[in-house]
């Protein structure tokens, strides 16, 4: 059995999340000539960020050191130590869907994500992120996702409470002894034969933020099952059990056999969507997870609430007029 207590490594001195939201944490090196300033050190090492900005930062108390003790524009700069700096949140659009705590122990918290909703800070997101709700929620500042999953996806998801925890959870996955079933609406192909695999190597695209298949040794692999089709063909439910965890593994699996993700926003076509628009969401559910959990060693299974319903709308509905 794994010891995952929270000892003093989970318990380093960081300063608090401030509304869910941890600061971010910066070594200062030894570098000639030496800055006048931690002022002046990072404006010049984050040039995209204004001046104008990061004097404010500093007015708001939003540049600190290990004690959570608000640094001034005028502090010196002293190379060996550690500072924090919390994001500027700017205006976000608030993401309307709630997420649901499946189960909870010690080590483990267990959540059912919707649709929408960034897992951690990212870009622009910061705020409105599942694991910026959660820290407020539960006050839990060591709280981290285990995994990922896109913006897009709803379903479950696990995170550590502690920072060993975590390096026995994420070791489980690297080793590939978590399953994960996942179920998706997608346009029909009525020529592929169920049940199939794929095995596809799959590199970065044009956008990077997007995946292609390529010729080489495959480096993903998906097992798909037929659970049911539409009545008049056009769609079907299927369940998809991926062994290897690629970004967009699952959407472009699906679109490489001619069965598009319904309200698939980059395959087979690029379609950019407003921030604040959440109609017609990705139908990609991660449906259940099940593992022996490498600190108990009890044998674990969770299952999203939330379903995925084949379309029961008129045919020349626009909505179901490709992707």
């Amino acid at each position: 059995m794994i010891d995952c207590s929270n000892r003093s490594s989970d318990a380093m001195t960081v300063p608090p999340t401030k509304e869910g939201i941890s600061p971010s944490r910066l070594y200062l090196p030894k570098i000639e000539p030496m800055p006048m300033s931690i002022f002046a050190y990072v404006c010049q090492k984050f040039g995209h960020i204004t001046t104008d900005e990061w004097r404010q930062r500093f007015d708001d108390g939003l540049v600190c050191d290990a004690l959570g003790q608000a640094l001034s524009v005028e502090t010196p700069y002293q190379h060996g130590q550690t500072i924090y700096y919390y994001r500027a949140v700017a205006a976000e659009p608030v993401v309307p869907f709630l997420h649901e705590i499946l189960y909870e122990n010690e080590h483990l918290l267990v959540v059912d994500k919707p649709h929408f909703l960034t897992v951690a800070p990212a870009g622009r997101y910061v705020k409105q992120t599942l694991l910026t709700r959660l820290k407020e929620q539960t006050g839990n500042e060591l709280l981290s996702p285990i995994h990922r999953l896109d913006k897009e996806t709803a379903g479950v998801m696990l995170f550590a409470k502690t920072i060993l925890a975590r390096k026995a959870y994420q070791a489980q996955f690297a080793d590939r002894q978590i399953q994960k079933t996942y179920h998706a609406i997608t346009h029909h192909n009525l020529d592929v034969l169920f049940p199939c695999e794929l095995h596809l190597n799959l590199q970065r695209g044009v956008p990077f933020y997007t995946m292609q298949v390529v010729d080489g040794v495959p480096n993903t692999h998906t097992k798909i099952h037929l659970m049911e089709q539409s009545d008049d063909g056009r769609f079907a439910k299927v369940q998809l059990i991926p062994t290897t965890g690629k970004l967009h593994q699952l959407r472009v699996h699906l679109n490489h056999l001619g069965m598009p993700i319904l309200n698939d926003p980059f395959y087979p076509m690029l379609c950019h969507k407003a921030d604040d628009d959440f109609a017609n969401p990705l139908q990609l559910l991660a449906k259940n997870l099940t593992f022996i959990d490498p600190i108990t060693q009890q044998s674990m299974f969770f299952e999203s609430s939330r379903q995925l319903k084949l379309p029961s709308m008129a045919l020349d509905d626009p909505n179901l007029d490709g992707i």
